[in-house]
């Protein structure tokens, strides 16, 4: 009966409980580091999930992440900044939702692994504090890329790294934004046709995991050496990253 429930029909529950443990330490790194939870995530359910379900699901369990995350520091948030972003996310969910359709499976599993490595490896730099235009410009920017690419936590990261230096306002408004950039893809895919329905127990595990993960992380991963803990992180997610490349060029090249 579990199994029925925590995992839909073609997932097998070795897979969901797999799921369900990662969201647990994805959270945890997330508020450790600050970003880095949502690609993990993102990367391991494109190893385990059917492609077509992995960015609508990705953003609802993220979406539950980032809303305990940004309720805990509510105080800190940036709520004007927050508004302008919401002006650019509306149509750029929609811009997005038009190219999704537009890309074959194998086609997009390459895409999103190739992603994966280019976030992962890339040093991006770190911008000047921007106007309440240019979050309306970020939100349509980032919110389409999510559409496709499903984890673009890092991108709003350096945004917001400039424009927020205080450490509390920064991760305070960072999870607020990733919320609403959640929530508007989820709706976004809704609307789309994406049912739902079948993951929902699923998405409520990770979600209960992923809270766990958060309070706990605060408390114990900041204790691990950062250098060392990043360096294994990178390589566990190339190595997600390149599979995912290579089963895309591997289906393109057999159909």
């Amino acid at each position: 009966m579990l199994s029925s429930v925590l995992a839909p029909p073609g997932l097998d529950i070795w897979a969901a409980s797999v799921l369900i443990g990662a969201s647990f330490f994805a959270s945890a790194l997330t508020v450790s580091i600050g970003v880095g939870g949502g690609i993990a995530m993102l990367a391991l359910m494109g190893y385990l999930i059917p492609v077509a379900a992995i960015i609508p699901l990705h953003g609802v369990v993220q979406l539950g992440s980032n809303v305990g995350r940004a309720a805990i520091l509510r105080k800190e948030v940036a709520w004007t900044c927050l508004a302008a972003f919401l002006v650019g996310a509306i149509p750029g969910a929609w811009a997005g939702s038009a190219a999704v359709g537009a890309l074959a499976e194998p086609a997009l599993k390459a895409a999103l692994g190739s992603f994966i490595l280019a976030i992962t490896w890339i040093r991006l730099p770190r911008l000047s504090a921007i106007t309440l235009p240019g979050f309306a410009l970020t939100g349509a920017v980032t919110t389409s890329l999510t559409m496709i690419f499903g984890a673009t936590g890092p991108l709003n990261a350096v945004i917001l790294s400039k424009t927020f230096p205080e450490r509390l306002r920064f991760q305070a408004t960072t999870a607020a934004l990733m919320s609403l950039q959640h929530l508007v893809k989820t709706i976004a895919f809704a609307l789309a046709g994406f049912v739902f329905g079948p993951w929902l127990g699923l998405v409520a595990a990770m979600i209960l995991t992923g809270l766990a993960g958060t309070w706990v992380g605060s408390h114990i991963l900041r204790r691990t050496p950062e250098n060392r803990f990043q360096l294994i992180f990178r390589v566990c997610l190339t190595v997600l990253a390149l599979d995912l490349v290579r089963r895309g060029v591997a289906e393109m090249a057999h159909g």
